[in-house]
């Protein structure tokens, strides 16, 4: 049974006569009588009786017009959901970042894709560059944003953008020495307490400060750890030492702290979003779509990296 006979028998129901049911229907009326008889021989049950008076629904039949105007329904929805999930409009996006991501650009951009795509589900977690790098490797995440090019097993599968760039900046109590001054220079760091993030949470961080501050022994083997930088700002408040993070740290807003330059100026490894290139979901397409509307300088840079990817080239890009 096919859902034009539940359309027909609907018809039929309506116009209580054989001719004004195909006319609406834009048929002939023979087709539409055989067409009947061979719903009701599926059915197993006459659904119609043909009375001079009219054509009238049957017990049976009436419990059958109940069931196909509801199961038209369905199909209908059924239609409009697969377009709305086809064009990203419904599904689930499953995003892993970095604490520092949240203070630019992941509000603006999350912002805007809530208000575009509202129906979307966002399945949002914070963690190390590290630990998004694998989960989106494994499946378990759509879109990682992290510090620094993706690395291991798997990562050559990875789409990535740089999304922003940093420098590093330090932060200290307003009852700090440092407290007042515009810079601080990496020599003066040395003789202090550090308060820095943990080698497995921001690794290729790690990196570029172990080659800062290369003496031995270094002022980083007895630093005091923060896994986020919100941690890193309150001990530097409460003056365990002197935290050292990227820029847009400046954003977070409280009392009773003081940032710094850093001189020379120290550029961090940059902001990067990553997405796997055998990834076709239009959801995923949505975002790097709201991304590059919210980021424009991403857009090109994005568009290029996606030209050149092995894995992509050939193939239909997302977005």
């Amino acid at each position: 049974m096919e859902a034009r006979h539940l359309r027909y028998a609907l018809a039929l129901a309506e116009h209580q006569h054989f001719g004004r049911a195909a006319a609406s229907l834009g048929i002939a009326q023979p087709p539409l009588s055989s067409q009947i008889a061979a719903v009701e021989r599926e059915v197993g049950e006459r659904l119609f009786d043909r009375t001079r008076r009219g054509v009238f629904p049957t017990a049976a039949g009436t419990a059958f017009l109940e069931r196909a105007r509801r199961a038209l329904d369905e199909m209908g929805a059924a239609m409009v959901d697969a377009g709305r999930a086809a064009r990203g409009e419904t599904g689930l996006l499953r995003l892993g970042f970095i604490g520092s991501a949240l203070l630019d650009p992941l509000p603006g951009v999350l912002g805007r894709f809530r208000r575009a795509r509202p129906d979307v589900r966002l399945d949002l977690g914070e963690m190390s560059s590290p630990d998004g790098t694998a989960a989106l490797i494994a499946g378990g995440l759509d879109v990682a944003v992290g510090r620094g090019g993706p690395r291991g097993p798997g990562a050559e599968g990875l789409v990535t953008v740089p999304i922003g760039s940093d420098e590093l900046i330090a932060v200290v109590a307003a009852t700090h020495p440092f407290a007042g001054r515009r810079a601080i220079g990496l020599g003066q760091l040395a003789a202090e307490n550090l308060i820095v993030s943990p080698p497995d949470q921001e690794p290729a961080v790690a990196a570029r400060l172990r080659s800062l501050f290369d003496s031995a022994p270094s002022p980083l083997d007895c630093a005091t750890t923060s896994r986020d930088i919100h941690t890193t700002v309150g001990l530097a408040a409460c003056g365990v030492g002197v935290g050292l993070g990227p820029a847009r740290m400046r954003r977070l807003e409280r009392g009773g702290i003081w940032f710094c330059e850093v001189t020379p100026r120290v550029r961090l490894p940059d902001l990067r979003l990553s997405f796997r290139a055998a990834d076709r979901s239009p959801v995923l397409a949505a975002f790097l779509d709201v991304v590059r509307a919210n980021c424009r300088e991403v857009g090109s840079r994005l568009d290029d990296v996606l030209a050149r990817h092995p894995a992509v080239r050939g193939n239909e890009q997302p977005g």
